[in-house]
C-alpha cells in the first residue's frame, strides 16, 4: 500500500519529456476559503448541482475547521466535535461518490484531505478509519528523514507493518526505500 502512494504520484512526472516535468504547478479556481465545518458541509451538500466535477478536491488541516467548544455548543453534546466530523465526512463520501456514479468510466473525483498531528497517529483516528479507506501518517526517523505508514489497516500488507522511508534534499523529496 505504501508502495502505491509513491509509485502513482511519481509515475506521472516521467510521463513525456523531461523538460516538461521538471516544474510542476497545481492551479485552480480562485481561492474559495473555509471558516468552519459549515463552510465544508455547505460545498458538498451543493455537489450534485455542478455540471463538471473537480478531479481532486483538497480540504488541508480538516480537523482545524472543527472548533471544539463550538461544535459542543451547537449540538449540546460533550461529544460534538465528533459529531460534526462525522456528518462533514459523511457529506463528504456522498458528494464523492455521486460525482463518481455520474463520472462513470472517466477519471474519478478525488477528495485528498490533511490533519495535523503530535503523535503517533491522528488524534481521531477512530473517525477517519470509518469513513476514509486510504490513511497514511509521517512521523520524523531522524533529522531529514521521515516515515511515510499506512495508517488504514491494523496488518499492513500480509501482516507486515511496511513504511516508505524518505528525505528531502536540495529541495527534493527523496525515496530511500521501504522498511518492516
Amino acid at each position: 500500500m505504501v508502495e502505491r502512494f509513491f509509485f502513482s504520484s511519481t509515475k506521472q512526472m516521467h510521463k513525456g519529456d523531461e523538460k516538461s516535468t521538471q516544474i510542476i504547478l497545481l492551479s485552480g479556481p480562485p481561492s474559495w476559503y473555509l471558516e468552519d465545518d459549515e463552510g465544508i458541509k455547505k460545498y458538498f451538500a451543493a455537489f450534485h448541482l455542478y455540471e463538471t466535477f473537480p478531479i481532486a478536491v483538497i480540504i488541508d488541516d480538516f480537523g482545524d475547521f472543527f472548533n471544539d467548544r463550538h461544535c459542543q455548543e451547537r449540538y449540546g453534546n460533550a461529544r460534538g466535535r465528533d459529531l460534526a466530523m462525522v456528518r462533514a465526512l459523511a457529506l463528504c463520501q456522498d458528494a464523492m461518490t455521486h460525482a463518481n456514479e455520474r463520472l462513470q468510466n472517466r477519471t474519478p473525483c478525488k477528495l485528498l484531505l490533511s490533519d495535523t498531528h503530535h503523535g503517533d497517529s491522528p488524534r481521531l483516528l477512530f473517525i477517519y478509519k470509518r469513513w476514509i479507506s486510504s490513511i497514511f501518517t509521517i512521523k520524523g526517523d531522524c533529522p531529514a528523514s521521515f516515515l511515510l505508514k499506512n495508517a488504514s489497516t491494523s496488518g499492513g500488507d500480509l501482516g507486515r507493518k511496511r513504511a516508505a522511508k524518505y528525505s528531502i534534499a536540495l529541495q527534493y523529496l527523496v525515496l530511500e526505500g521501504f522498511v518492516e
